[in-house]
């Protein structure tokens, strides 16, 4: 059954390639409870769009820190080709938040953004509270970036635990 808003996301453990201390380490998503999470999907490494999303998310990482967010990027690649592609492209030689490496593909099945016969992730992006429940998911295809912005904004209102209109702003009054 495809994770739902609302229930607890799903548990995960994994290999992560921490390009801002050059190593590898395991981790779980229990390892980040207390703070909210953003997990963001991309289809691969080596590739064309991903590339500019992660370093959109990298460049606003202090945004999300300061609202006690940790970003954590995740594909299908391993964690050897993570380090690959950081060393290999100038603009992600700054990355400064964890790539998981779903080299299982369970983690993308249970987030529901596998495409099976391709191995590899939709651009799906989950915002976990520090309880560990699912609070916004949206998945794009393949070929569309999405707004870190946006994501932001999204973070921001949930975070109100208000409600909040549409086009809400952060600094906006809630309902």
């Amino acid at each position: 059954m495809p994770v739902q808003v609302g229930q607890p996301a799903p548990k995960f453990e994994a290999r992560v390639y921490l390009r801002d201390v050059d190593d590898f380490k395991d981790v779980s998503l229990d390892d980040y409870a207390g703070q909210w999470v953003c997990l963001y999907f991309y289809p691969m490494d080596f590739s064309r769009i991903c590339p500019t999303e992660l370093v959109a998310f990298n460049e606003a990482q202090p945004e999300f820190e300061s609202r006690t967010c940790q970003l954590l990027a995740c594909s299908t690649d391993s964690y050897y080709t993570h380090k690959g592609w950081c060393d290999s492209l100038a603009e992600l030689s700054g990355m400064n938040h964890p790539m998981l490496a779903d080299m299982t593909k369970r983690i993308s099945m249970d987030y529901g953004v596998l495409i099976p016969d391709r191995g590899v992730a939709l651009r799906g992006t989950f915002l976990i509270d520090p309880q560990g429940v699912l609070k916004h998911a949206s998945i794009n295809d393949t070929k569309i970036g999405r707004n870190v912005d946006d994501v932001l904004r999204q973070l921001d209102a949930l975070q109100t635990g208000a409600g909040c209109p549409c086009n809400w702003q952060r600094g906006d009054p809630t309902m």
